[in-house]
Parts: structure tokens; sequence; C-alpha cells
């Protein structure tokens, strides 16, 4: 397939699935499976992508970082409480995220640990729909320090390719009692610092290769991607937050047990 088209498509896939509870980068290496892309050369550019997703989020809130970037220049108790919730979110992905990167990249070549993580994941979902009583609905400054780093340690477990990042810190944030809208809201302001940060180790990791454009893939793929994914998240953002308000998440759940059986049947023919 030309390189420009498949650039187009995974870019499609990031966007549509990146702030969804059912695992961007399970989609994408499922795509580079079941599409006979091969997923060494793309997987610089599966995880460089994610940065259009989000600047996407960077748009959508943009009055809530200009709020608290300047209530930072005054500290501001609300804006320092704001930094302080997804920094203490952040760090446990980062500590462990360096620490096992090997480990991490022998999974993301593993697509049937995607199609058992999806379905799992789902039934995970609809049992914490079930059970979870959500508190009344604050910002994410107001949430107190312990659901911040109940919800960094939940994000860890989206680690394991297919189990969802966003979902993850959602169902995480849903089980301890924070509102649908805001552990949405969490989720996407926790996804800047864990994607910017996964995406320079990345990067770092692929410098040589990039600089001297010796891969198949290269800048201008990645370009195409960004910018795809970026258009595709901003719409996917508006409209996920609406349905989660009316319909809770248990339709993503299904989703997931669908396609997790789906590929596992694919790949077990294939």
């Amino acid at each position: 397939m030309d390189l420009t088209l498949t650039a187009i498509l995974l870019g499609i896939v990031e966007g549509l699935t990146e702030f969804l509870p059912v695992s961007s980068t399970g989609h994408l290496i499922l795509a580079t499976r079941l599409f006979g892309y091969d997923a060494a050369q793309w997987s610089t550019f599966n995880i460089v992508i994610q940065l259009g997703a989000i600047l996407a989020v960077i748009v959508q809130f943009w009055r809530t970082f200009w709020a608290v970037g300047t209530g930072l220049l005054k500290f501001e108790p609300v804006s320092l409480r704001f930094v302080r919730n997804v920094l203490l979110a952040f760090i446990p992905s980062a500590v462990l995220g360096l620490a096992l990167k090997d480990y991490i990249d022998i999974l993301l070549g593993s697509p049937n640990v995607v199609g058992w993580a999806l379905i799992i994941g789902g039934i995970a979902i609809l049992v914490i729909e079930r059970i979870a009583k959500p508190g009344p609905l604050t910002g994410v400054a107001e949430l107190p320090a312990r659901q911040c780093v109940g919800v960094g340690l939940a994000q860890c477990l989206a680690m394991v390719p297919g189990v969802s990042r966003s979902g993850a810190t959602i169902m995480g944030a849903l089980a301890m009692g924070v509102e649908r809208r805001t552990a949405a809201e969490f989720s996407f302001f926790l996804a800047v610092p864990t994607m910017m940060g996964a995406t320079t180790l990345e990067l770092w990791g692929a410098r040589d290769a990039l600089m001297a454009g010796s891969g198949p893939v290269g800048w201008g793929e990645i370009a195409i991607g960004f910018v795809v994914s970026f258009i595709v998240a901003l719409v996917v953002i508006k409209a996920f937050m609406a349905f989660v308000s009316r319909s809770g998440f248990s339709p993503f759940a299904w989703y997931r047990i669908v396609a997790g059986t789906l590929a596992l049947v694919l790949l077990a023919q294939g």
C-alpha cells in the first residue's frame, strides 16, 4: 500500500481511538498486523502521531491551559493544585515506563496480547460501570491527592497494549468515586505530559534512523499522520464528552469485547 495512504489511515485510527477507552495503541498494532504493514517500520510513527491527538486536547481546552498558565505566574492556589494533581498522576507511569521500556517494546509486537486485553478491559468497564458510585461534579484542581495517585497507578496498566490509557485512567477515577465528566477531563489533561514523554523517549531512541532517513517511513509520513490525527481527535473529543454524559461507557465496553474477539479469530486464521 502507498506510504501516504497508510499514514492517512493510521492517522485516522489514532485520532478516533486515542481518547476513547478502546486503546489507540492496540488498534494501531492490530492495523499493522491485519492489513499487512510492517510493525517495526511503523512503530516510531505510531508513537509520534499521538502528539497530533495531544495537540487537539490543548486546542479544545485552551482556556483551561491558559488560565492555569497565567495562574501559575500569580501563584494562584487553584492553578497550583491543578498542576500538582496532574503531576501526581503522571509520575507513576513515568517511573515504570522508563524502568520497563524494553519489556513494553516486546509487548507492543504482540497483537494477540491486544486482543485479550481488549476483551478483559471491556469486561472490567462493565463491572466498574455497574458498581461505581460517582461523586459530585468537580474540577480537576479539587480532586484529593490520593485519587490523583490512584489514577496514576491505574494508568500504568495501559503499558500493556490493548488496555487503553484513557480507559484505565477514566475507569480508575470512576472506581474511586470521581464523576464521569471530571474523570474524562482528567484523563485528557493527563495525556499531555504522558504522551509527550513517551514521544520524546521514542524519538530519542530512533533519532539516528530518522535523521539519516534510512527507514521507509520518514518525516513526511509522520507529518501527515500528525495532522490527520489532530483533526480527527479534535472532532472526537467534543463528541465523546457529550456521549458519555448521556450514555456512559458501557457501549465502549461491548465494542472492546467484540473487537477483541474478532481480532483473535482473524489472527488465529492468519
